[in-house]
């Protein structure tokens, strides 16, 4: 019998605050959610941080010594089914150039509606899977300080 391979549905990230676990949105960002399972798959979340907090907890590879991958191809904010940046969704951040994306990635902590149009909108990929992992997220914006970035220990997609 062959053996299928089904794609990850979710990531699971284990933190310094505890774990967060995210649904991917392949209906809203097919390239963006593989680029970001490659990325998980490769290990390139495992023992960085959270280093931003305000209105989203943002990670990623800023700060590391970890080569970054190219950028995304495209920003898929209004390419496929349109999700808006509200409270517990999980999307691509870039600086003001909107097809600059990569592998750093916040998490919405309120409802932000102004991400979807500013530079071009912010690609919703994902979303906070439960009341749980939500807690996590507001927990790491709470704990956060520059001095006391949160540790990310490691991400798996599954």
């Amino acid at each position: 019998m062959a053996e299928t391979t089904a794609k990850p549905t979710k990531l699971v990230m284990q933190t310094g605050c505890g774990i967060i676990e995210l649904l991917l949105r392949p209906d809203s960002a097919p390239v963006t959610c593989d680029y970001i399972v490659s990325a998980v798959k490769q290990g390139l979340y495992d023992n960085k941080t959270f280093y931003r907090s305000d209105f989203v907890i943002q990670c990623g590879l800023h700060g590391s010594s970890t080569p970054v991958p190219p950028n995304l191809p495209v920003n898929e904010t209004k390419s496929g089914k349109f999700i808006s940046n509200v409270k517990g969704t999980c999307a691509i951040a870039h600086w003001d150039v909107p097809d600059c994306g990569n592998t750093e990635f916040f998490i919405n902590i309120q409802d932000n509606p102004h991400l979807d149009e500013a530079y071009g909108g912010y690609c919703v990929f994902a979303q906070v899977a439960d009341e749980a992992s939500f807690q996590t997220a507001t927990r790491i914006a709470k704990e956060f300080t520059p001095q006391k970035p949160i540790p990310i220990m490691k991400v798996e997609a599954v």
